[in-house]
């Protein structure tokens, strides 16, 4: 149950990124970018800790044990999350520190879709081998 929470509350973080904070985070006007980036890095980085923590050390626990079909899709997809965040996400961030960069904003938006994909496919997943 413990990797069904972890991956319930990272597919419900997903989906609010997703759906209010990235369409926020790309409206936002050209002479303030510098400052709502910075504003959006400090207020969400504590949030992923925590949501990407509970990933991590839930799959580390559930690791040890064997594991079902549907918990290693549940893990392959938490995996595939973190490397879009570790691959994309993070370097288009970085891209887009100083300047908004259009293709650093695109690459950004198309991880973010995906990780949502892979969020949801990891929490239905994880409730398939629950059940």
């Amino acid at each position: 149950m413990a990797l069904v929470a972890a991956t319930a509350l990272h597919a419900g973080f997903q989906l609010v990124v997703t759906l209010v904070v990235y369409p926020a985070f790309a409206d936002a006007p050209e002479e303030r970018w510098t400052e709502h980036h910075a504003a959006h890095g400090r207020r969400i980085g504590p949030v992923v800790g925590v949501v990407y923590g509970a990933l991590l050390v839930t799959a580390m626990a559930v690791l040890s044990s064997r594991v079902s079909v549907w918990t290693a899709l549940a893990l392959v997809a938490t995996g595939a999350a973190f490397l879009l965040t570790a691959l994309v996400a993070v370097p288009a961030h970085r891209a887009l520190s100083p300047v908004r960069e259009p293709e650093a904003l695109r690459r950004l938006l198309l991880a973010d879709r995906l990780r949502l994909l892979t969020a949801l496919v990891a929490a239905a997943a994880a409730l398939v081998a629950a059940v």
